[in-house]
């Protein structure tokens, strides 16, 4: 292949100008390529201590490092609460502490190790981050340690929150993307009233509830060491073990250290059921070309926790249904593969959206898809959606399997490039299991995936009763057990007394 090469031209090639790409350059000294240090390399580490509290890292090449707590506390343990603290707490992250007289300060005191915060509430882990400089590594664990245990939740910063809390969910009702609205309204429609289908946003109506008094008695229950994790990726396990001792053993919350009281470890009891929100979606352009107004559908079943053997198949099946906007652009690589793309928007030319989610938790898990069309049309767009439900349990073909599997190795993969992604993935699964599956042994599991595992496990989730979110002008909706008879057809289609009346 060189001697081919050496009368072809390229371009840019400069002192080298016919020469191929495959073959060494003349007189370059050969190339040394570092050698793997063994697979204990790569392994997470992970310590308890004496109070309970694990410390978990993972190494990574480079000067900065993510840190950060995470605790098995959110939206679905205020059961016995005033609705909407864990936002409350969100918003209050990283304000005045005991060392710290405010959030500036805490800034400034970041900004010397190149730092940056944040915190994330979820349904059911809270996750105060900072990445900085591998130099500052205690300033950073003292910091998480102050913002956790010591905030000072003043009036006027409770009062702040409270405004941010108000101008966010009016935000929330004006977006035109309607995703995070519909995610809450399928969970409470498929957990009724328990666990994760308890609303993650505040409330309107609880904002004045909430004050330091309640959040006090909220944070002396799940605030405590053997529901937190201290990870970190791009540090010693030593230095982060040391760090947190110094820290986080034996520090007294600003709460006081009584005995917890009201903690819920309630299961998720999949309900099942429908909520539905009319709304006049014509007004929610940004810009002077208005949005087609659109009718959103959402419809779920319930899947299997993160902890079950099942959770990879249904990860491989919910790739393999994809979908997305149908404006999207791209080929292949941008999943114009997936069923909903063939099955769904290459065929029906007015539906806006079809795309597939797969939400999971400790006890549960959710797999559901959105659908958007003209208000007009709703009833032939559930229809069809539920049809797509019924075809998950046929026949897969090999090249579709092999296709969803690599795009889900490739998406794993792709993800854990990013330091705080890795920050994320370790923290969340030593909370959660006490260890963490490195990424090879993901893949591996992933590759044994058959059609089988995915018939069978679609076949499981066939059995239960739809959870269905339905946003917009919903003339045209059908009845929730007209959706509940076609799912449960064996043509997936709704009943023909139903059609007739179209």
């Amino acid at each position: 292949r060189c001697g081919l090469a050496a009368g072809r031209s390229y371009s840019g090639g400069g002192a080298y100008p016919s020469v191929s790409l495959t073959c060494p350059l003349p007189g370059v000294p050969k190339a040394v390529f570092a050698a793997a240090e063994g697979r204990e390399r790569f392994e997470t580490r992970v310590t308890v201590l004496e109070n309970g509290l694990r410390v978990a890292s993972q190494k990574k090449f480079g000067q900065f490092c993510t840190v950060g707590l995470l605790i098995n506390s959110g939206s679905r343990h205020e059961a016995k609460y005033v609705s909407g603290i864990s936002h409350f707490l969100e918003k209050l992250a990283f304000s005045s502490t005991a060392q710290f007289g405010s959030k500036d300060e805490i800034l400034l005191t970041l900004e010397k190790h190149g730092g940056i915060c944040d915190c994330q509430a979820s349904r059911d882990t809270i996750m105060y981050a900072v990445s900085a400089d591998t130099k500052g590594l205690d300033t950073v664990v003292n910091l998480l340690a102050d913002v956790a245990l010591q905030p000072r939740l003043s009036d006027e910063e409770i009062e702040m929150t409270r405004t941010a809390i108000r101008f966010e969910l009016e935000d929330l009702n004006m977006r035109p993307d309607p995703e995070p609205l519909l995610t809450e309204m399928i969970h409470a429609a498929a957990y009724r009233d328990n666990t994760v289908g308890l609303n993650r946003f505040c409330p309107v109506e609880n904002t004045d509830k909430i004050d330091r008094e309640v959040l006090h008695s909220y944070l002396r229950n799940y605030y405590t060491p053997d529901r937190m994790v201290l990870a970190g990726v791009g540090i010693e396990h030593e230095q982060l073990v040391e760090c947190a001792r110094k820290h986080l053993l034996g520090v007294e919350p600003v709460w006081g250290s009584g005995q917890t009281k009201n903690v819920d470890r309630s299961v998720a009891q999949y309900t099942g059921g429908i909520v539905k929100v009319e709304k006049d979606m014509s007004d929610v352009s940004l810009g002077p070309t208005p949005i087609p107004e659109l009718t959103h559908i959402m419809i779920g079943l319930e899947s299997c926790s993160f902890l079950e053997e099942d959770f990879i198949p249904f990860a491989v099946l919910n790739m393999m249904m994809g979908g997305g906007g149908s404006f999207s652009a791209g080929g292949p690589g941008k999943g114009m593969f997936t069923r909903l793309y063939l099955n769904v928007l290459n065929r029906h030319h007015w539906m806006y959206n079809a795309t597939s989610y797969h939400h999971s938790y400790e006890d549960t898990g959710l797999l559901c898809i959105h659908a958007s069309a003209d208000p007009k049309q709703v009833r032939e767009m559930v229809e069809i959606i539920t049809r797509e439900f019924i075809l998950m349990a046929g026949a897969v073909g090999e090249v579709e399997l092999e296709r969803a599997k690599t795009q889900l190795k490739s998406m794993l993969m792709m993800n854990l490039e990013s330091r705080p992604v890795i920050f994320e993935d370790v923290g969340r699964q030593v909370l959660a299991t006490n260890t963490r599956k490195l990424p090879h042994e993901l893949c591996a599991l992933i590759s044994q995936v058959k059609s089988a595992d995915i018939k069978r496990v679609v076949t499981k989730m066939l059995h239960k009763k739809p959870a269905v979110a339905a946003l917009g002008d919903l003339t045209d909706l059908p009845t929730y057990e007209h959706i509940q008879t076609a799912l449960s057809s064996k043509d997936g289609r709704l009943p023909r007394m139903y059609r007739l009346f179209r």
